[in-house]
């Protein structure tokens, strides 16, 4: 009877001993699929706040020269336009509904609108000039053209084929990046059939059929990068979608603030997703850097050509340093 319980017990422990070095043989085939994961997962790197440069960088003889044409200094317009937001609650809460929206920190879209105001634009007087500016906009005829062309007639030329993929067509930031890249490279400059076409860029060869300027409103867009970014904000605010045809509804969006805050909250959506897409690294969390790309513009191009670089972190402009560097001004804001 001992005899068999022993031999029983034998088996028992054969079996179990067996089972241990089957699953053994089993784990590491688990291994690179757990490994693979937590690659992906960290493939992705956060941007640690703050600025990469210790000073600022050279601000462009242009803005200088406005500024210096106001009589003012960057320290006057960069206070100013803090005291026009801190007063501004009204201002202040629709730029935490769009940001809740558009999934991103309000502390972007204050950044785009300080550096702006700081460098790229006089000053900013008040929320309310906007509104009023933008209604003085509403049933003014003008065409985005260039000689008498339309833009949309401009685009059908054959040099534009490439633009025509369904891939591309159905993105209106595709679209029109498209478009861009072609003016700049097949027209801007050079003569093509007897034509001279000016070297200007894109926006201001075609749409810019009333002022000077290159961008209008709080956030200082240009019609282009209202075309470029219309998809996006249908989609997210259900807003319509805007075409060149309909010039007086693109103006209205850079000059209405109601509509023009989504814009901006689209473009930095628009350069975080690309950092996060091409570059691989996670910018939300620098407002110094949404605050350069706003500035600056294509995301994506930027994105690819900083994962070329081989750099461990993308760095900041002149616009996007003040920006970090004032980011306790900001955040007080909030």
């Amino acid at each position: 009877m001992v005899c068999r319980k022993t031999r029983h017990l034998g088996q028992i422990s054969r079996l179990v001993t067996g089972c241990l070095i089957f699953g053994l043989l089993l784990a590491p085939l688990a291994l690179p699929i757990a490994t693979s994961t937590t690659a992906q997962a960290q493939s992705v790197r956060v941007v640690p706040e703050g600025n990469r440069l210790k000073n600022q960088p050279k601000i462009p003889f242009a803005s200088s020269r406005r500024t210096a044409a106001s009589k003012s200094s960057y320290d006057a317009k960069f206070d100013k336009v803090l005291a026009v937001l801190k007063r501004d609650r009204r201002l202040m809460g629709s730029i935490k509904r769009v940001s809740s929206r558009y999934g991103i920190d309000p502390i972007h879209i204050i950044g785009a609108i300080v550096g702006e105001h700081t460098y790229n634009y006089d000053t900013l007087d008040s929320a309310q000039s906007y509104y009023v500016k933008a209604l003085s906009y509403a049933g003014i005829r003008f065409e985005f053209e260039l000689n008498g062309e339309h833009v949309d007639t401009f685009v059908e030329r054959p040099q534009f084929d490439n633009c025509r993929k369904e891939h591309i067509q159905k993105s209106s930031d595709r679209r029109w990046s498209c478009y861009e890249s072609v003016w700049n490279s097949k027209f801007r400059g050079r003569s093509v059939d007897g034509v001279r076409y000016p070297r200007k860029n894109f926006n201001e060869a075609f749409f810019q059929p009333l002022y000077s300027g290159q961008s209008f409103g709080l956030g200082q867009l240009s019609p282009l990068t209202v075309l470029k970014m219309t998809d996006r904000v249908s989609r997210t605010s259900n807003f319509r979608k805007l075409t060149a045809a309909d010039s007086e509804a693109v103006y209205k969006a850079t000059m209405d603030p109601n509509i023009s805050l989504h814009y901006m909250a689209a473009i930095i959506q628009d350069a975080i997703a690309a950092y996060k897409s091409v570059g691989k690294v996670d910018i939300s969390k620098n407002p110094g850097l949404t605050a350069t790309l706003y500035n600056l513009g294509d995301p994506w191009g930027r994105a690819a050509k900083f994962r070329r670089s081989g750099q461990t972190w993308p760095q900041e402009n002149y616009y996007g340093w003040l920006v970090n560097d004032r980011i306790g001004d900001l955040r007080g804001l909030l």
